[in-house]
């Protein structure tokens, strides 16, 4: 088992057995609203850690975000193995649309 799935195992056993003064019940308790409002705080994080060139803070942020990304999976009922899947699903696929616009015009 890896750390990521004892995490998301940990975040789906306070949903179903909420214990007292946990971050991830109060996350659950707050609803949809309250995780997507910390998904976004932590992606801008990650993004600003990257842009400071700071690969520790970096670090720190992206585990954060997977964090409440977790929390997220399990709020909307989702399961790692289901973006897993996904990714499974794209491999050896291209990326090129004739929709994309080029990356600097983003």
């Amino acid at each position: 088992m890896t750390i990521l799935t004892e995490l998301f195992d940990q975040i789906t056993d306070r949903k179903t057995a909420p214990k007292e003064g946990s971050y991830t019940n109060y996350l659950f308790n707050h609803g949809l609203d309250k995780i997507l409002k910390k998904v976004g705080e932590e992606t801008t994080e990650v993004v600003i850690a990257a842009k400071n060139n700071d690969n520790a803070e970096l670090t720190s942020e992206l585990a954060d975000l997977t964090y409440h990304i977790l929390v997220l999976l399990a709020q909307q009922g989702l399961t790692p193995e289901d973006i897993a899947h996904e990714l499974e699903k794209r491999e050896g696929k291209l990326s090129v649309t004739k929709d994309r616009k080029p990356i600097d015009e983003l």
